[in-house]
């Protein structure tokens, strides 16, 4: 594993299920339990990483490693359930909710999906989970198309190939592996660094990065709304909204800035309504969210990892006006692109990756969750997803919800996925701490809204103006 995967590895514990998810609802009818297996296995091959788990070095002496799981059981792994028919959306929800709250077990393949029956509408379900060690958000589309058809032409799946995994390594070949990579990885990260440097001919790239680190730290001196910080449980609550994605084109072609400006401004809108209504609202008040962004690169998409950098916004809750809330949020993300964040914190994460040592990232990786950190309130992740219809057994695939999950003492967490002109916000919440979610999902929704009615009101006072 890199150091950012053995991270989200490490820092799992019982209260921190660290697994990315979706609920992908399809048209009906929903093919039988057994044909769902057969197809399964059948895309098995092209995904080797899901017949893997994770096995320690001892002493932590290294990183984790994959090994083929030697009892790899399809069954354990492809679960099959239904709602009351006919089932609601809310009764999906609360059961995936309660499913998506569940650790994956860290002794099998870290990946379950589970098929859903008894939705209203002749409608069925998938609720599929992997863990973050696996996989970042774009690595996550990248292997839904391994499940997913271009076309609603469908076969059955051939029979296929016998598989058998290769034998597990013992103690002592782990051990013998780490030493191994401890002499060769800080040569080969080394050289990836380099040439990331080369690539920007001198060192402007690492000096705008740093002049922007400057400012980025800057934006942590403001005083963040408290409530959202503190201990969490094991149990979830998870909710979801949409809306056109045409509807978040119009403000940021009206506006400027770019798509993922407006989904924040919305976000930044739902923090509002829910700080008011707990009384936790002043005029400075900020929710500083961290932004996953990707640095995958055309070449490694496909890859069974993380390729991820954080950048932070502040959320400038406290701002009545929602022009102003947007311009504020153009501001800082423009300032982040300028002075090139996200591929300077990947440079450093990969000479950290070079430095540190495995038994000191198993410490380092949990402490985040010990200290219940109060820097960053939330996280925002913004994925945009096909644009073109996608099809599972010959069903098409109608509404694609996110789910992301909480660590750190964060209590709230966004994923946003665009597909087929639909934005989906799937929003985590802490079930004891985050009663009031609903209030968060429904005033971020209304929040873009808002933004829209704005803009179709300048555009419509320009019309009258100009006649």
């Amino acid at each position: 594993m890199s150091g950012l995967d053995a991270s989200f590895y490490l820092l799992e514990d019982e209260n921190t299920p660290l697994h990315v998810a979706s609920v992908v609802v399809f048209e009906g009818p929903a093919p039988s339990y057994g044909d769902l297996i057969r197809q399964i296995v059948a895309r098995l091959p092209l995904v080797p990483r899901y017949r893997q788990r994770v096995r320690s070095v001892p002493l932590h002496l290294g990183r984790p490693v994959w090994a083929d799981d030697p009892h790899f059981n399809i069954l354990y792994h492809v679960r099959h359930t239904a709602v009351p028919a006919p089932g609601t959306d809310e009764q999906l929800r609360n059961l995936a909710g309660r499913v998506l709250g569940q650790r994956l077990d860290p002794d099998k393949p870290l990946w379950e999906i589970w098929l859903v029956e008894g939705l209203a509408d002749d409608r069925w379900a998938l609720i599929a989970k992997v863990h973050h060690c696996m996989v970042d958000g774009v690595a996550g589309m990248d292997l839904a198309t391994v499940m997913f058809d271009l076309s609603p032409d469908y076969r059955p799946p051939d029979e296929p190939e016998p598989w058998a995994p290769a034998p597990e390594p013992s103690r002592f070949d782990l051990l013998a592996d780490a030493a191994r990579r401890a002499v060769t990885r800080p040569v080969t990260q080394g050289a990836d660094v380099a040439r990331e440097l080369g690539v920007a001919r001198d060192l402007r790239r690492l000096g705008a990065f740093a002049l922007g680190a400057g400012r980025a730290t800057a934006r942590f001196a403001r005083p963040a709304a408290g409530s959202l910080n503190g201990p969490i449980g094991p149990h979830r609550r998870w909710c979801w909204q949409t809306a056109p994605l045409e509807e978040a084109k119009a403000v940021k072609g009206a506006l400027g800035g770019t798509v993922n400006d407006v989904v924040l401004a919305a976000v930044t809108a739902g923090f509002r309504d829910l700080l008011n209504a707990r009384g936790d609202l002043g005029p400075d008040a900020v929710v500083r969210s961290a932004v996953p962004v990707s640095v995958r690169e055309q070449s490694q998409r496909g890859e069974m990892n993380n390729r991820v950098a954080a950048v932070f916004v502040n959320l400038p809750v406290g701002v009545d006006d929602p022009l102003e809330r947007l311009r504020r949020i153009r501001e800082q993300t423009e300032d982040v692109k300028r002075s090139e964040q996200a591929a300077g914190t990947r440079t450093l994460t990969r000479l950290t990756d070079t430095a540190v040592a495995p038994a000191l990232l198993s410490l380092a990786a949990r402490l985040p969750v010990r200290l219940r950190q109060g820097l960053v309130q939330t996280v925002t992740t913004n994925v945009p997803g096909p644009d073109f219809p996608l099809y599972v057994m010959g069903r098409r695939l109608l509404e694609l919800h996110p789910y992301v999950p909480l660590a750190g003492g964060i209590r709230v967490a966004t994923a946003i996925i665009s597909y087929c002109g639909t934005l989906y916000f799937g929003i985590t919440g802490d079930f004891d701490a985050m009663p009031d979610l609903d209030t968060f999902s429904k005033a971020t929704a209304g929040g873009l809204a808002e933004l829209l009615s704005l803009v179709r009101a300048d555009e419509s006072a320009r019309g009258v103006s100009g006649s």
